[in-house]
């Protein structure tokens, strides 16, 4: 007997806030390594592959945390077979600058240890490996499901809504908590020191921002046990999904301010480095916010 539509999205979220945990480890990894006291001994071509693999990393966490933005914008939280095709699609999307991401760090990490045919080697197998089981055993096993799901029109229960906005809230929160780790120890190490008071002063913002967005995101889970003792109500979920929605502002604004200083790091021009920053931050404000809203009102229209 086939899933209904609430358990099949649940289980669409949990399994996007698996796969974004698994990529918080390289985003966090991307950030943190350009202050590191290594960093500048590495060659000229692992820095260009580490800018590309950030790039990677970011399209891949934009991608799994869009299907919770789309499901509270587009849909208002209500459970709906077009929500779990956004979350399948978007997360099969995700799987490959992953992987890719993945096979261009440990070519990164592995150049300046050995050499930079090891890296090449290594890296490629890891994304080779990745792209087999993550995606050709999926594909492997793949059966035609289109008639297991049907267009529902009843309202979806309060309980649901609030457990998927819930799990939601979970599935950004790991990007946020990777970048703010990051970003706090970063202050305190001398490739910060040395960098200009602009790229210093986007870093502090950044973390800022960042540290505002994590706050949102925590405080559903805390207004709900607080100040309504665990009972579900429909107050708390329009509070806790105006909440979700208004953390992607500054979680979008404290990411594309880092990614102007990782890229300051690689690169040492700030053009490049304030370009990239304002591309992220437009791309992920159009594909979280844009994109969503204005379906949601033509839909609406």
């Amino acid at each position: 007997m086939a899933m209904n539509v609430e358990s099949r999205l649940k289980t669409a979220l949990d399994e996007s806030r698996l796969l974004i945990l698994g990529a918080q480890v390289l985003f966090g990894f991307q950030f943190e390594a350009v202050f590191q006291e290594r960093f500048p001994d590495i060659s000229d071509t692992a820095r260009h592959m580490h800018g590309a693999g950030l790039v990677l990393m970011l399209i891949s966490i934009s991608l799994l945390i869009a299907p919770s933005l789309f499901h509270q914008i587009i849909f208002a939280g209500e459970s709906r077979p077009g929500a779990i095709r956004t979350a399948t699609t978007l997360a099969g999307i995700s799987l490959l600058p992953l992987t890719v991401g993945l096979g261009i760090s440990v070519f990164v990490a592995l150049e300046h240890l050995f050499n930079r045919t090891v890296a090449i080697a290594a890296g490629s197998s890891f994304t080779a490996i990745g792209l087999a089981l993550l995606y050709g055993l999926g594909f492997a096993l793949r059966r035609d499901r289109k008639n297991q799901m049907q267009e529902m029109s009843n309202t979806t229960s309060l309980k649901s809504k609030i457990e998927q906005m819930l799990t939601e809230a979970r599935v950004i929160i790991p990007g946020g908590q990777a970048l703010l780790g990051f970003q706090l120890i970063a202050t305190l190490t001398k490739a910060f020191g040395e960098l200009p008071d602009l790229f210093k002063y986007v870093h502090c913002a950044a973390l800022c921002t960042v540290a505002l967005a994590v706050i949102l995101l925590m405080t559903p889970a805390a207004l709900h046990r607080l100040g309504f003792q665990g009972e579900d109500a429909p107050e708390f979920f329009d509070i806790g999904s105006r909440l979700v929605i208004g953390a992607s502002i500054p979680l979008a604004i404290g990411i594309s301010g880092d990614v102007a200083v990782v890229f300051f790091k690689t690169t040492e021009d700030t053009i490049i480095a304030l370009s990239a920053g304002a591309i992220a931050l437009l791309a992920l404000l159009a594909l979280w916010l844009a994109y969503p809203l204005r379906h949601r009102l033509r839909h609406t229209a």
